[in-house]
């Protein structure tokens, strides 16, 4: 598949449940034209059948290189980003939640679960194809997210792109993401604080800021019905180093307050 497509492809399915990313997508289009998506990020469980070992092929075939791999500690997370040779082409971070460092309770519950994959041949579809077991029950969901917000989001919203982000780098009407942040902010949208609004410095040579994630009606395994985080929109500018090179990496600091946008 092209990557073109693939991103087309996630696009549509993102704001099919996250519908704040179109409008904030068409506030910025409509001032500085074409808006350019820095990234894409994904989350997995490890030990099954979609785990990041076999997701990342999918990403290689598109013309995408593994660009580092980082480790979530305090959220039993490990992680890789992957860049592609066309700088305009989206890169992508794929984490996965390593559920053998979870309480016992909690690996029964995900494990109940993820047995219903089956082992299917795995394309690039899967990236938007969601949930690959039943939808949780509600005791199920908050017993998980108790542990891990998310292991609990992902089992609930399954296999699917969490957020794009805007590069403020590519902006015409601003370079600045506190100015991004203020009219996001001033459009009546929430952003993430966690950490401060913007994670990072320009000394890091990356600034990252996000919306809190959209939220929509779900019915649980039971009948239950809840309004729960589905996904949210990131900003990102990056910064060019002493001899003169935009970073294009990640920082794993920014990336931890980041996945808390979808925690509320």
């Amino acid at each position: 598949m092209q990557a073109e497509t693939f991103f087309n492809e996630l696009w549509t399915d993102y704001v099919s449940i996250a519908p704040q990313a179109q409008k904030i997508h068409d506030l910025f289009a409509a001032t500085d034209g074409e808006v350019i998506n820095d990234h894409v990020a994904f989350r997995t469980f490890a030990n099954t059948a979609l785990r990041l070992d076999l997701l990342e092929p999918l990403i290689l075939a598109m013309g995408h290189e593994r660009q580092d791999s980082y480790e979530f500690k305090a959220k039993k997370l490990r992680a890789h980003s992957f860049i592609h040779p066309n700088p305009l082409v989206p890169k992508i971070f794929c984490s996965e939640l390593l559920v053998d460092q979870l309480s016992d309770s909690a690996q029964k519950i995900i494990e109940k679960y993820t047995a219903q994959v089956t082992g299917k041949l795995l394309d690039q579809s899967v990236f938007w194809s969601g949930r690959h077991w039943e939808m949780p029950s509600w005791d199920d969901y908050n017993t998980l997210m108790a542990e891990s917000e998310y292991g609990a989001w992902l089992l609930a919203i399954g296999v699917r792109v969490n957020h794009f982000t805007v590069s403020i780098n590519h902006l015409t009407t601003t370079s600045a993401i506190r100015d991004v942040l203020e009219r996001v902010k001033s459009a009546g949208y929430k952003v993430n604080t966690v950490g401060g609004e913007v994670k990072g410095t320009p000394e890091s040579l990356l600034e990252q800021s996000s919306t809190m994630a959209d939220r929509q009606v779900f019915e649980f395994t039971g009948g239950d019905q809840h309004e729960i985080p589905t996904c949210f929109y990131e900003f990102a500018k990056r910064h060019a180093d002493n001899q003169g090179v935009v970073y294009q990496g990640f920082i794993e600091a920014n990336a931890d307050k980041i996945f808390e946008s979808t925690n509320g």
